[in-house]
């Protein structure tokens, strides 16, 4: 597909400080090639390149040099050159389609926090920042150079929330990145009682974004908001496998929330 785009035109790939978690929101399951340009948030001064690609989300960091900017192995003068490269060179899988349109309707998530961040709340007022800690559910290797990799019950220390489903977290070797809110568990060196996920399969998650697949993918899952999906199975490139009303499926897990049997409202699947 051509591109669609005029990469001096600024106002129309440039999304300043959006979140990771906004990011993916707006291009998962999105038409291939579409983007946009970011702020790092761990890497200051760096910008973000993320693209849809292939029922995914992948992120490329640009570096800043005192001449321009870099990504891989590729320098270029300036960003309109960078996305020009990109319009007939491929990144991973697509090349630069066209940038992620502003106007386009938001999910409420985006400006609204869903309603659980209410339920989750007390629970991260309970620990100082510095003294809170996770331990890994599952092997995570990343596809970032923002993403901090991880192993199964390795313990880190929780640096920042400030996205729902991606916290900044530090290694024992003190290196920090983004982790999957959801392959982690609360970790204490006295109890280790899970909160943050549930290393047991099948689950209760109820879904908290509205999911309509695309009408050729017949292996996802359609989600509405206040569903309750039974997961089966937690793939470790952010697809979730469940069933649904008698349907097998996959689906986004930054579309769900794991329901929590130690919080009564959370656990109320009838509401």
């Amino acid at each position: 597909m051509a591109a669609n785009f005029d990469s001096n035109d600024k106002n129309q790939w440039y999304f300043g400080g959006i979140s990771r978690d906004e990011t993916e929101r707006l291009l998962l399951g999105r038409m291939h090639g579409l983007f946009l340009v970011r702020d790092s948030r761990t890497r200051k001064g760096d910008l973000v390149l993320s693209v849809s690609e292939n029922n995914t989300v992948r992120h490329y960091i640009i570096n800043k040099q005192p001449n321009g900017f870099e990504i891989g192995d590729q320098d270029f003068v300036d960003l309109p050159s960078l996305l020009d490269f990109y319009k007939i060179h491929y990144l991973d899988t697509t090349t630069l389609t066209e940038p992620c349109p502003k106007n386009a309707p938001a999910p409420p998530q985006i400006n609204t926090p869903p309603p659980i961040i209410q339920h989750q709340q007390p629970l991260y007022e309970r620990t100082t920042i510095q003294q809170e800690q996770v331990r890994g559910l599952y092997d995570f290797h990343g596809n970032d150079p923002e993403d901090l990799p991880f192993k199964k019950g390795e313990i880190l220390t929780i640096v920042k929330k400030e996205e729902d489903e991606w916290w900044l977290a530090r290694n024992k070797v003190g290196r920090e990145g983004q982790i999957p809110r959801p392959y982690v568990e609360r970790y204490t060196p006295t109890e280790g009682t899970p909160h943050y996920g549930q290393p047991n399969i099948p689950v209760k998650a109820r879904v908290i974004q509205q999911r309509i697949p695309n009408a050729y993918d017949k292996t996802a899952l359609k989600l509405e908001v206040g569903d309750i999906v039974t997961v089966t199975k937690r793939n470790l490139n952010g697809q979730w496998e469940g069933e649904l009303d008698g349907k097998v499926g996959h689906f986004p897990f930054t579309h769900v929330k794991v329901i929590d049997p130690n919080d009564p409202d959370d656990n109320d699947v009838s509401s």
